[in-house]
C-alpha cells in the first residue's frame, strides 16, 4: 500500500511538468494556428489577447523571480490562471483584455492626446509618414 501511495505521489508531483507546457504553450499554439486559418476574427482576438497576457506574465515572472521562488504555490496558481485564460469554456484572455487592458489603453491614449498641445510633433510625424511612403 505504501509503495502504491509513493508512485501516486510521484506521478502527481511530476504532472505539472507535463500539464504546464501543454496548457500554457502546446494547446494555445495549436488553437492559435486554427484561429489563423478560420474565417472568424473572434478567435483571433482571443488568442492574440492570450499571447499578450502570457508574455506579460512571463516578463513579470522574470522580474519577480527572487520573490516567487519563496512562494511554493506560485506555479500551480499560475497554471490554473493560464488554463482559465486559454480554455475555450472560459475565454479568460478575451475577458481580461476587454475589461482591463483595453480600458487602460483608452485612458492612456486619451490623456496623451489631451496633453499634446504641441502640434509640431503631429506635423513632423505626418511629414515623416509622407516621406517614408
Amino acid at each position: 500500500m505504501k509503495e502504491k501511495m509513493g508512485k501516486s505521489w510521484a506521478l502527481l508531483t511530476h504532472l505539472h511538468s507535463v500539464a504546464g507546457p501543454s496548457v500554457m504553450l502546446l494547446y494555445p499554439l495549436y488553437a492559435s494556428i486554427c484561429a489563423m486559418e478560420s474565417p472568424s476574427k473572434v478567435d483571433d482576438e482571443q488568442w492574440l489577447a492570450y499571447w499578450i497576457l502570457y508574455s506579460f506574465i512571463t516578463l513579470l515572472e522574470l522580474v519577480a523571480e527572487p520573490v516567487l521562488y519563496w512562494i511554493p504555490v506560485w506555479y500551480p496558481l499560475k497554471l490554473l490562471f493560464v488554463a482559465w485564460l486559454a480554455l475555450p469554456q472560459f475565454k479568460g484572455a478575451s475577458f481580461i483584455y476587454e475589461k482591463f487592458v483595453r480600458e487602460q489603453l483608452r485612458k492612456y491614449r486619451g490623456r496623451a492626446r489631451k496633453g499634446d498641445s504641441d502640434h509640431k510633433v503631429h506635423i513632423l510625424k505626418k511629414k515623416l509618414d509622407r516621406f517614408l511612403l
